[in-house]
């Protein structure tokens, strides 16, 4: 059965995906950081995936011939990814998205279909929420928005 959530993304045609992976690296080793076997293959299957996947989905497509890639490894690059703000975690569904836009610092928020899965993200800047408490720095937030898609409706 195909789900809108399999659908390609339209933003993650080859000259996406290509410009994405480079953007990555750079960023990665802008701040020193070693662009690594499981942080690259990790971070090219979320930007191929047409919507949010598990570490262990994840997993399972790192694998190459009989060599194992354990869970400790996805986690450390799925960690580095988020940290340096290529990719987010849909909290709900404890699964991990390519970030649309990660050169833009945003709030991640997205829009849930209930019935399929698709998950969009949208793009807000913590600016649009208004300033924080006095005294309260924001790390992250992170809005998940739970309806029916258009294809569902």
């Amino acid at each position: 059965m195909t789900t809108d959530q399999d659908a390609p993304r339209p933003m993650r045609s080859a000259t996406a995906h290509k410009a994405a992976l480079a953007e990555a690296e750079a960023r990665c080793k802008a701040r020193g950081e070693a662009w690594t076997p499981p942080r690259c293959p990790t971070y090219e299957l979320l930007l191929a995936a047409a919507g949010p996947r598990t570490a262990y989905e994840l997993m399972a497509g790192l694998k190459r011939g009989a060599r194992y890639v354990g869970p400790p490894t996805v986690y450390r690059a799925l960690d580095f990814l988020l940290a340096i703000g290529l990719a987010h975690r849909v909290e709900s569904r404890k699964a991990y998205l390519a970030c649309a836009a990660p050169g833009d610092p945003h709030t991640a928020a997205f829009l849930i279909c209930d019935r399929c899965g698709r998950t969009d993200e949208l793009l807000h800047h913590l600016d649009d929420w208004g300033p924080a408490p006095a005294g309260f720095v924001v790390r992250a937030v992170t809005l998940e928005i739970r309806g029916d898609c258009p294809a569902c409706r």
